[in-house]
């Protein structure tokens, strides 16, 4: 007797907003019930409903990116039935928060949780176009700020920066990824001792490759505040780096501060170089671009000035050779390593090898970030790695709190999966919670080969593009 077959379910909830990452966090718990084959909860962006067809989800014409969607398929109507009540009861939990007498409904707005607890540093995670106005409060009340969304626009950040630097506050962000506050890491953040180096880091990740060469190196942090990609725009000006200098270089904590960024506008760049100048701190300015040292001869330089010894960065297993096409793809969730990477290539190889940042705001629109939910990076790895024009493939695996707690249980078996060599830039310390060794044993298992230098690792995948005959 055959089998019933499966039944698809989608239904819309109009106006019910809710975090990307709780999202996230929902569609997992629903994916654990008995007789559900297939649940994603997510915002119906054009993105997220471009991944539910190609699951082969019907999804309504009248679908906006005001609405939630749930889609379903389940084994039969008594699973759909129990799928349906374990979204209602995950929806619920995502919206309260613990305290020591219970759970409790969260504040509303940013402004009553300062009223609350006022002062010290607002953490701002919603969506991007609400971002301007919880943030504002928070300058407001007379707090810095780091902003955590991402698709902000311009015009915010620009009104945000101005409004802080007349109060003498700091915003970090938007799309502020990674910091560390008083020893306290936000966002994205790897586990490092403290240490006698400051960053300003407008790149999140580029601050983490930077954090992680150090720890290896000996040498600990103390402070690494992010302002967010676009500070070193033309647009923006520099206005939250500055004001992050200027609080690092009143720190006797710090002997050294670097200063990170993905490629500046260049009079801006020109502008906060000659503020750096007038401090009385040293700053090693780490500017990736055309024709500047990437964030591994950064990190050297920062280890030589403050006198500790240069390692050799280490590096696990063995890739290649490549025996077919032509091409290397780059899949990063890192836009920063994503950007040093494609530098690094097109001054050896030219500018027609794809690079592919998961990160940047097209692919986070209502769906959580790849460091988190790593769905379409893996879609995309099995659909390159099928191109018979791809002969190597290039990845970043960033560690740390925040990020996915085992990121080599979902991309292990994909590598092992495929015939076409694999590098991969592993980035973290390790003292991380995935546990860095056994990320990287896992990986090097599955046949990649594995850096912690993301530099290293892209000069390693141009080599065997050259090896082609």
């Amino acid at each position: 007797m055959s089998r019933a077959e499966p039944l698809g379910y989608v239904e819309l909830r109009p106006g019910a907003y809710a975090d990307s990452v709780a999202l996230l966090q929902v569609s997992r718990s629903v994916q654990q019930v008995d007789g559900v084959l297939a649940a994603q909860v997510a915002m119906a962006t054009e993105l997220n409903l471009e991944v539910l067809v190609g699951m082969g989800f019907e999804v309504p014409a009248e679908a906006t990116t005001n609405d939630l969607v749930v889609a379903l398929r389940v084994a039969d109507d008594a699973a759909l039935e129990r799928a349906l009540v374990a979204v209602a009861e995950a929806l619920a939990a995502s919206g309260r928060r613990p305290t020591g007498s219970g759970e409790v409904a969260p504040h509303r707005t940013t402004g009553t949780a300062l009223r609350e607890q006022p002062g010290g540093l607002v953490l701002v995670s919603v969506a991007g176009r609400h971002a301007l106005v919880e943030a504002m409060d928070a300058l407001d009340a007379g707090s810095d700020v780091m902003v955590f969304s991402d698709n902000v626009p311009l015009e915010h950040e620009i009104a945000l920066k101005r409004a802080a630097a007349g109060r003498g506050l700091l915003v970090m962000g938007p799309d502020c990824g990674t910091a560390v506050v008083d020893g306290v890491g936000l966002g994205f953040a790897n586990v490092v001792r403290p240490g006698p180096v400051g960053l300003v880091a407008a790149s999140g990740t580029g601050c983490q490759q930077l954090l992680a060469l150090l720890d290896h190196a000996g040498v600990g942090v103390s402070s690494a505040l992010g302002v967010g990609g676009r500070d070193l725009s033309a647009e923006v000006g520099g206005a939250s780096t500055t004001e992050a200098l200027r609080r690092l270089d009143l720190d006797p904590a710090v002997e050294l501060v670097v200063l990170v960024s993905k490629p500046p506008a260049t009079e801006v760049a020109a502008t906060v170089q000659a503020y750096a100048g007038d401090l009385d701190t040293p700053v090693e300015l780490a500017l990736l671009g055309a024709g500047r040292p990437d964030l591994t001869a950064a990190a050297e330089a920062v280890l030589r000035r403050l006198g500790h010894a240069v390692p050799a960065w280490p590096v696990a297993g063995v890739a290649g050779p490549a025996t077919r096409g032509r091409l290397l793809h780059g899949l990063f969730v890192g836009g920063t390593l994503c950007q040093e990477a494609r530098l690094i290539a097109a001054e050896r190889l030219g500018g027609e090898h794809p690079f592919t940042d998961f990160g940047d705001d097209a692919y986070t629109a209502g769906r959580a970030h790849p460091m988190i939910d790593p769905t379409l990076r893996l879609e995309h790895l099995a659909r390159v790695a099928a191109d018979p024009g791809t002969a190597v493939l290039l990845l970043d695996v960033v560690l740390g709190h925040g990020a996915e707690p085992d990121p080599a249980a979902l991309l292990a078996p994909a590598i092992a999966a495929i015939d076409v060599p694999v590098v991969v830039s592993l980035v973290g310390t390790a003292a991380d919670p995935q546990g860095l060794a056994r990320q990287r044993e896992a990986l090097v298992a599955a046949g990649a080969e594995v850096h912690l230098s993301n530099a290293g690792a892209a000069r390693r995948a141009v080599e065997l593009i050259e090896g082609l005959s």
